[in-house]
């Protein structure tokens, strides 16, 4: 697997792309030097080199002045929003997302300096470990992806209303330079948070596809609903949801204070309980794309086994939402290869009940492209090699890596020339 290296030839053959690029994405930073130093760090992170964190950077890039390019990063008041905000039309137009891809990841630490650092779950260590937790915002097409919008996740400790936080909780924000106002909040309604700022800088998400961490949650979906916004998103396989046949049993009641009977709570199943009543005997292959190509120039077809059926979601959210009246139907995709005894994944979907079968599978799948930013990000930009000790640090941090990896995915994107691997 190759990243997004660069050597100092690629670099000067693409510098005059590189200012045009800068200067676009830049161009809310209007304090002398800040541009300057945006493109300077940009081509530190690009360039080859195990560290990417500032001194490491700067040795690399040569005449740069290693006190002003930390200051610009960690403590300089430029507002990563706008800068976002210009990447995201950018990339936007750029890709064309089949969907937002909704995430996190985590940056593994081994001390407790900085910012939002706590024992906390994440899927990078596959534990609860000491890390931070990033929530991102993705572009994504089969051929190209981009982070776009970003959260820092706080825990519990790091806040001062919680009865979980700290001793030391206000001293600790302090010295990180943590706004005041800023607390915990849940992983998806920072997801949801990041949605709506984004429609704000009037863009408009096709679909959201997001893993089963918020897909599962009822009020995450329901939210997208409210929003207008169809979505794929994985959900675990104790989530429950009636046959589709199920009704309510009795009319709603009417009158004023009368609450209608919860008539569907006896009958709910988990999904891995309706998959299972289907039945193996229902499984279907489905093709939904064509893979990496081969050493011999071939591609392997993307293929497995589904159930698809179609069901009404039971969370609460959805009952609050639709009480007194039928749940809406939605999808259920399950995957279940032939050699399992059960399956293996589960999907919801409230796109329509026409969408062709592999339509629903690929784009239950597109989750794959962001597995690919988040290691290009890492591996080959640097994004969790920054110490980010302070709030403003890691937004500035993530926001650079993040126009990195767009200006790296344009020239991709770009026939006219061959871009870096």
């Amino acid at each position: 697997m190759r990243y997004s290296y660069v050597d100092a030839v690629q670099v000067a053959r693409f510098r005059r792309r590189l200012l045009d690029f800068t200067s676009e994405v830049f161009a809310s930073l209007t304090r002398a030097g800040w541009r300057e130093r945006g493109e300077c760090y940009l081509q530190g992170l690009m360039l080859d080199g195990k560290r990417k964190s500032i001194q490491p950077m700067a040795t690399r890039l040569g005449n740069v002045h290693e006190q002003a390019l930390n200051h610009f990063v960690t403590n300089s008041p430029w507002d990563p929003v706008p800068v976002r905000e210009r990447l995201a039309h950018m990339m936007d137009a750029a890709i064309d997302p089949e969907a937002w891809v909704l995430d996190d990841t985590g940056y593994l630490k081994s001390g407790d300096a900085s910012v939002c650092v706590a024992r906390q779950y994440t899927g990078t260590a596959g534990k609860v470990t000491n890390c931070q937790v990033g929530v991102s915002l993705h572009l994504a097409s089969e051929v190209a992806s981009c982070p776009v919008n970003w959260r820092l996740f706080v825990p519990e400790r790091w806040d001062p209303d919680s009865p979980k936080a700290a001793s030391d909780v206000a001293a600790r924000r302090v010295k990180a330079g943590m706004p005041d106002g800023i607390g915990h909040r849940e992983k998806w309604r920072l997801g949801l948070d990041m949605i709506d700022e984004m429609i704000g800088w009037g863009l408009r998400p096709p679909l959201v596809v997001a893993d089963a961490g918020y897909g599962e949650i009822g009020e995450f979906r329901q939210g997208l609903e409210e929003r207008d916004i169809p979505y794929v998103v994985q959900v675990a396989s104790t989530v429950t949801a009636y046959p589709q046949a199920t009704q309510r049993s009795a009319p709603a009641y009417k009158g004023a204070g009368r609450r209608p009977p919860h008539i569907y709570r006896e009958n709910a199943l988990s999904v891995k309980d309706v998959a299972l009543a289907a039945g193996q005997d229902a499984v279907r292959e489905v093709t939904w794309r064509q893979g990496s190509k081969r050493r011999n120039g071939s591609s392997a077809e993307m293929r497995s086994h589904f159930l698809f059926l179609r069901v009404r979601p039971a969370a609460q959210a959805h009952r609050r939402a639709h009480r007194g009246q039928d749940l809406p139907v939605r999808w259920l995709i399950v995957e279940w290869p032939p050699e399992r005894p059960e399956p293996t994944k589960y999907w919801f979907s409230d796109l329509p009940g026409t969408t062709p079968e592999p339509i629903l599978v690929r784009l239950a799948k597109l989750r794959w492209r962001i597995e690919h930013d988040y290691r290009e990000l890492k591996h080959g930009l640097g994004l969790d090699h920054y110490e980010g000790r302070t709030w403003a640090g890691w937004h500035h941090h993530v926001t650079l890596v993040s126009a990195a990896h767009g200006f790296l995915t344009l020239q991709r994107l770009d026939p006219k020339d061959p871009a870096p691997a």
